[in-house]
């Protein structure tokens, strides 16, 4: 099993490449972490940032690999604790397809790309940058790995 990242924005800062790349290598055994980032749609005066996520969505789905189970990450998705992202994680592997994970842009996900999902996750009620999800997200799939395999990674 792969897993996806499929993030609308591109040229993160050091810190975000920085952190992502060391939870990326930390589940290369685990769960291969590939990250395909979206060119954001044109906002700004005059611009219709309804037609922008639209067509950030339309170019989130392309890289959708086919038969994958798809999550998007998403304000009002399901919180899980991390003992329960484990639980999910065990389904998936389960499942024996690959995963994807979505964040979208500014103004969230298109209704096509929520339509798509096959299911939704919160990180919870707080607004992060989108550039810090992936490396919360990255951080989160080696916790549930880690607990998965019995690795001291996770204290609770």
């Amino acid at each position: 099993m792969k897993a996806h990242l499929i993030a609308v924005g591109e040229k993160p800062p050091a810190w975000v490449s920085e952190g992502f790349e060391d939870f990326r290598k930390r589940l290369s055994h685990n769960l291969p972490l590939h990250l395909h980032e979206v060119t954001p749609g044109i906002r700004g005066k005059g611009r219709d940032a309804v037609r922008a996520t639209y067509e950030e969505g339309q170019r989130v789905l392309e890289h959708i690999p086919k038969g994958a189970w798809v999550v998007a990450l998403d304000g009002p998705g399901k919180p899980w604790s991390s003992e329960q992202l484990a639980q999910r994680m065990a389904h998936w592997r389960g499942q024996g397809r690959d995963l994807v994970f979505l964040i979208g842009g500014p103004e969230g996900h298109a209704d096509e790309v929520r339509a798509r999902a096959d299911e939704s996750w919160s990180l919870g009620p707080l607004t992060l940058p989108h550039m810090l999800a992936r490396v919360v997200l990255a951080e989160q799939l080696y916790r549930a790995c880690s607990m998965l395999a019995n690795h001291p990674y996770h204290r609770a």
